[in-house]
């Protein structure tokens, strides 16, 4: 059945170019990922890092606590852009990237901790922004 309903346009979150320079330049090094998430508190791609390195490392309940600041960020970012709780969040516009992280971190992390219903939505939520950044980050 075809949905008739005009749909939302995409979101797409500003750029942060100082902050991307920043998680650029920390190379993975999670002291400095950490630096950047205290100068940059509303960066959801440092949080992203951060939850993505303590699943890395097997502690996934610091990843859901990284995981869902970014998230929570992130969603504060959407609401400004316009967003109004649904509608494309492109994986292809980069400002728009860490924030998906956060999301996908968020369901692997709950996954990790038996949160089951919480994994299915950050799924469902991450495939319904776009199924892009599902394939890319699934």
């Amino acid at each position: 059945m075809q949905n008739l309903l005009p749909q939302p346009s995409p979101t797409l979150l500003p750029a942060e170019p100082e902050a991307a320079a920043k998680l650029a330049a920390a190379t993975g090094s999670e002291k400095d990922v950490k630096d950047v998430a205290a100068a940059h508190p509303a960066f959801s791609a440092a949080w992203a890092e951060l939850a993505e390195i303590a699943l890395a490392d097997g502690e996934p309940v610091t990843a859901y606590a990284y995981a869902r600041t970014g998230y929570h960020r992130g969603l504060d970012q959407l609401r400004r852009a316009g967003w109004r709780g649904a509608g494309p969040v492109p994986w292809s516009h980069e400002p728009n990237r860490g924030f998906l992280r956060a999301l996908s971190a968020l369901g692997l992390a709950a996954e990790s901790i038996g949160e089951a219903d919480e994994a299915e939505r950050c799924a469902k939520f991450l495939d319904d922004s776009d199924p892009a950044a599902t394939a890319a980050l699934r």
